[in-house]
């Protein structure tokens, strides 16, 4: 079982930056898919950026210049990189990992969430 362990939300205003980290513990991070998540009150979860073991990412569109996923798989963690925030990325910000190979049928873990807020 992987375990993930979410840092670095808070509070910033408009036009700031902030860095979230996700720390997996467990013996097949390097091999898992990763991707942040958010999810916004009284709106639907949405894929925000996924980065594959190989290191190809994808981004929503919303977020595409502003916002950088990266990994290091030395040290087990995935970061989302936020540049230029506006108050409509505030939400509650979640980390997943995925099996490569079956994209999720194999194992699909969460973590807790972690609430960032961006002020005008």
């Amino acid at each position: 079982q992987v375990q993930l362990v979410e840092s670095g939300g808070g509070l910033v205003q408009a036009g700031g930056s902030l860095r979230l980290s996700c720390a997996a513990s467990g013996r097949t991070f390097s091999r898992s898919a990763m991707g942040w998540y958010r999810q916004a009150p009284g709106k639907q979860r949405e894929l925000v950026a996924r980065i594959t073991s190989v290191g190809r990412t994808n981004y929503a569109d919303s977020v595409k210049g502003r916002f950088t996923i990266y990994r290091d798989n030395t040290k087990n963690t995935v970061y989302l990189q936020m540049n230029s925030l506006k108050p409509e990325d505030t939400a509650v910000y979640y980390c997943n990992a995925k099996d490569e190979a079956t994209m999720g049928g194999l194992y699909d873990y969460w973590g807790q969430g972690t609430q960032v807020t961006v002020s005008s």
